[in-house]
């Protein structure tokens, strides 16, 4: 039971317009509330229908959370009426028109925040929110940071930006990055776009994001300490002590209603899909979704496709391609692979309910882009993937995942291919690429699949209550209330 001194702290929290930070940074607020703290969330009217759902339940219990909207000028920054998110976007040419249009609500949450009798205890607001940290300065409130990465690649880019290593080397040559607890091998052309050649123009950005970090009271990370102790001691050394690992976030929702809702509108009837699943073995089934953001050349889709057709397994794959959905479709069509597959394959177009799915038993593989969040989904259901990454810092996830934790099989993916840059990739991955992966995780699986349902069960205990993430909010919570006496009193 939270304390009547608990109750007096309002956090206000401010989520970025992309889905892979959007959700976490909801999960986070229903966990405030749950330890009692007041909870503001900064939203915009798409985004509240679209984000704000899952939490109509939590509200309706009596936690105290509230959105404030505010309007989102479209016009103004040239965006295409209803785009508030990274993923409505028809592509991403728009998305520093996007940013323009976050970075001009600070004036409306800056009046807000004057009118106030008392001001927010603490603000909680994504890492690429620079104009949140000019917000926490102005009027003197701690700012916790959060960005969707794990300790394994903060301590990445900490070693990378200390030593400078990459620089050094050709694009396809092997480095190892210094100073890690593993031996951490990676090539220049698997960087993200702060230390990779190739997006130079970045550079300005990365670097105004790092010094907003370090000026920030704390980090938020969702993550949890057994997964990654040695590099979760090591980043709240390099921080110190001011990290704060309180997930694995997706946990906190454990109605199926819940599980279907988070994120976007489900693009199938989640009786359906259970049906589906239901009419499968246990752990024979075969996941493929490549993230709410995806935009995977068709040509490179179709190699997907043909592998998952190759393997003679059951599978579900979440069909995305942004504004070229209708190439790929027109391919899926013409070529009859959703027919011939009709007897083992589910095709699931837009927003898949990924909790759903991959906590069904059914479930034996998950092929992922390699996003945090949808691996750290993937643990929490006890899968062991086939990991292709993409972009920012998923090479460094791979690494996580395969050599680390030892849960996956990796495609062979060589290169990052930056967000509106995948025209210039073309296919990277062949058919049979994918089909020796996923053969090898789904026949060769039980040492991954025990290690995997090891770290649910751990994942489970860190977030009840005396488990560590559950701890480290509890600390985290008590440490702003400390900061507000010591402000009231001065």
């Amino acid at each position: 039971m939270a304390s009547q001194e608990q109750n007096h702290l309002h956090f206000l929290v401010i989520p970025l317009g992309s889905p892979g930070h959007y959700i976490p940074t909801i999960d986070i607020a229903k966990l405030l509330a749950q330890h009692g703290v007041q909870v503001t969330i900064i939203s915009t009217p798409v985004n509240t229908i679209r984000f704000g759902s899952i939490l109509d339940q939590a509200i309706q219990s009596g936690l105290s959370i509230t959105f404030l909207e505010l309007p989102f000028r479209y016009r103004e920054f040239g965006l295409p009426e209803g785009c508030e998110c990274l993923d409505d976007l028809p592509n991403f040419s728009y998305a520093k028109a996007l940013m323009e249009g976050y970075a001009s609500l600070q004036i409306l949450v800056e009046q807000h925040i004057e009118k106030l009798e008392r001001k927010p205890d603490c603000i909680v607001s994504d890492s690429f929110m620079l104009w949140a940290g000019e917000t926490a300065k102005k009027f003197q409130i701690p700012r916790v940071i959060f960005d969707g990465m794990n300790c394994f690649t903060q301590m990445c880019n900490h070693m990378l930006y200390l030593s400078k290593v990459y620089e050094n080397v050709g694009d396809s040559d092997t480095f190892v990055v210094p100073g890690l607890p593993d031996c951490i091998e990676l090539k220049k052309s698997q960087l993200p776009f702060t230390f990779n050649s190739g997006s130079r123009h970045n550079s300005d950005f990365s670097e105004k994001v790092r010094i907003s970090e370090a000026e920030a009271y704390g980090v938020f990370v969702n993550s949890f300490r057994e997964l990654e102790q040695e590099y979760a001691d090591e980043y709240k050394r390099v921080k110190g002590d001011k990290v704060w690992c309180i997930g694995p976030l997706s946990l906190c929702y454990k109605d199926a209603t819940e599980q279907v809702q988070r994120g976007n509108k489900s693009s199938i009837n989640k009786n359906e899909c259970l049906e589906w699943l239901d009419s499968r073995e246990t752990g024979s089934v075969i996941y493929a979704c490549l993230g709410s953001i995806s935009r995977v050349e068709p040509d490179q889709l179709v190699e997907l496709a043909l592998a998952l057709e190759a393997c003679k397994m059951p599978f579900i794959w979440v069909v995305r391609a942004g504004h070229k959905s209708e190439k790929i479709e027109k391919w899926i069509d013409e070529n009859g692979f959703e027919e011939r597959t009709k007897d083992r394959g589910l095709l699931i177009r837009g927003w898949a309910p990924q909790l759903l799915v991959l906590s069904h038993p059914a479930i034996g593989g998950f092929l992922t882009h390699c996003g945090w969040n949808s691996i750290l989904e993937g643990i929490c259901a006890g899968v062991p993937m086939v990991t292709w990454p993409q972009f920012q810092e998923q090479f460094y996830n791979e690494k996580l995942v395969v050599q680390v934790l030892r849960i996956g099989v990796s495609v062979g993916a060589q290169n990052v291919v930056h967000l509106g840059e995948e025209e210039k990739s073309g296919v990277v991955v062949k058919s049979e690429d994918f089909k020796k992966a996923i053969e090898i995780l789904m026949e060769e699986r039980e040492d991954r699949r025990k290690r995997a349902i090891e770290l649910s069960m751990l994942a489970r205990k860190a977030i009840e209550e005396g488990g560590s993430s559950h701890e480290n909010l509890r600390q985290l919570i008590e440490d702003i209330r400390n900061q507000t006496k010591i402000k009231d009193v001065s």
